[in-house]
């Protein structure tokens, strides 16, 4: 991924450095096991975690040259390793396969950048939460279609956003689950030049758990699963961004990003002042999502392993996770800096005549005796009056010219009907289902 959308710690976890350092780590346990078994000499496994000891650097460079001629990652990184420690390298990777390797490694890799996730998302909640209470109660627009439709409140906008986070976490959470599993299992997954105890504690060593069954791989199911998830959440991201983005518009104008002193929104136009980094979100969501299709394809493997899902998992494990990883850092910061205009949003509440209390009258003509398919005819033609004179005319004093609503609904009885906090009367009892009852 491009530096411009990439933060440090989640780099870390797929640099260079990091994959040779956890490929040590996955041999020398193993190394250490076969020791407990009688396999190999105690010796070999205490030179190797005795040269680790010594905190080496690891000469990348090196490696790359050693593998320009092997063409062989793997080997490349055992024939270096070997040069440093000495004839007790020779025992490393006894029964085992490249993949046991590499698959375990990626193992760790996505449970590591799990954890920067699961915490990005512990802090997007917590800025949802904030701004949410900070808003229960502000009136605003809630439309269908793009349509104005019935009020809600801005809080109850992002209470929504919060639910959907934390179901999304809930999800990264199986998600990690899943795909922390360990492969020690040899040439085709079936032990037969190594112990399953070896495996066992290789697992233990990294936090992960024993494969059920593998191959010559890890089943791609799960890394399907992983990425799967990864795409849902960007698709949350997005929903949230183009919320934003639409609230934003000048015709609409009711919450906007933070415009920082000195920014600017148009190398033309100096008056602009552009949702740049929801449409941004927009974008990177849609990268996440593009290794969603390349993770289901690599399901499908030739028998027992074939590499056609190699090069995919090199491109979209660093890129997914480091783009997501920087979209919802992103997204808690636009949260986080909102800036939301309630006098804006009561406007446009009252932009078109009080027709967003139509269904109250609606409802309170069939309680009043009215056929259902009668009252919506009576309410939607005054409706289209006020509609067509683009919010001139008022619902209310239409209705009360209406006859057909005058014989059966009195003044104070229509009154009541267009009062702004009947909308709301709910929204404690949501709130406690989104957020837990208050103490």
């Amino acid at each position: 991924m491009i530096a411009r959308y990439s933060r440090p710690e989640m780099v870390s976890v797929w640099t260079a450095e990091s994959r040779f350092r956890i490929w040590f780590e996955i041999e020398a346990h193993a190394t250490s096991a076969l020791a407990k078994l009688g396999v190999v000499p105690q010796s070999a496994a205490d030179a190797l975690w005795a040269w680790w000891a010594t905190n080496p650097a690891i000469d990348v460079a090196a490696i790359d040259a050693i593998e320009a001629v092997t063409k062989h990652d793997v080997i490349a990184f055992l024939t270096w390793v070997a040069e440093q420690v000495g004839e007790e390298a020779r025992f490393m990777h006894q029964g085992m396969t490249s993949s046991d390797v590499l698959d375990t490694c990626l193992s760790v890799q996505l449970v590591r950048a799990s954890d920067i996730l699961l915490a990005d998302m512990d802090a997007l909640l917590a800025a949802l939460k904030t701004r949410a209470l900070q808003h229960k109660f502000t009136p605003t627009m809630g439309r269908s279609h793009g349509i104005h439709a019935e009020p809600v409140t801005f809080g109850f906008k992002l209470a929504q956003a919060y639910a959907e986070f934390e179901r999304c976490r809930g999800r990264l959470l199986a998600a990690r689950e899943e795909i922390a599993t360990c492969a020690i299992s040899g040439a085709v997954g079936t032990f037969a030049n190594i112990d399953p105890a070896v495996e066992a504690y290789v697992a233990e060593k990294l936090g992960l758990k024993p494969e059920t069954i593998s191959t010559q791989v890890i089943p791609r199911d799960r890394h399907a699963m992983y990425f799967a998830t990864l795409g849902v959440i960007a698709s949350s991201v997005e929903r949230l961004a183009v919320e934003i983005r639409h609230l934003q518009r000048t015709e609409v104008l009711e919450a906007e990003e933070y415009f920082a002193p000195g920014q600017k929104g148009s190398s033309a136009m100096p008056h602009k002042r552009n949702p740049v980094l929801t449409e941004n979100l927009t974008g990177l969501a849609r990268l996440v999502r593009s290794a969603v299709t390349p993770a289901m394809e690599n399901v499908a493997l030739w028998h027992e392993r074939d590499i056609s899902h190699s090069s995919v998992e090199r491109g979209i494990a660093p890129d997914a996770t480091i783009t997501l990883d920087f979209a919802l850092a992103r997204l808690t910061g636009v949260v986080d800096k909102l800036l939301i205009y309630p006098e804006r949003m009561l406007k446009n509440l009252n932009r078109m005549g009080g027709l967003i209390h139509s269904q109250g009258v609606l409802l309170a003509l069939t309680q009043a005796g009215v056929s259902r398919e009668d009252a919506y005819a009576i309410v939607q033609r005054n409706a289209m009056k006020v509609w067509e004179s683009d919010g001139a005319l008022q619902l209310r004093d239409l209705l009360g010219a209406d006859t057909d609503v005058t014989n059966c609904l009195s003044d104070s009885e229509l009154d009541s009907l267009f009062v702004l906090d009947h909308h709301f009367v709910r929204i404690d009892a949501i709130f406690d289902r989104v957020f837990g009852a208050a103490d």
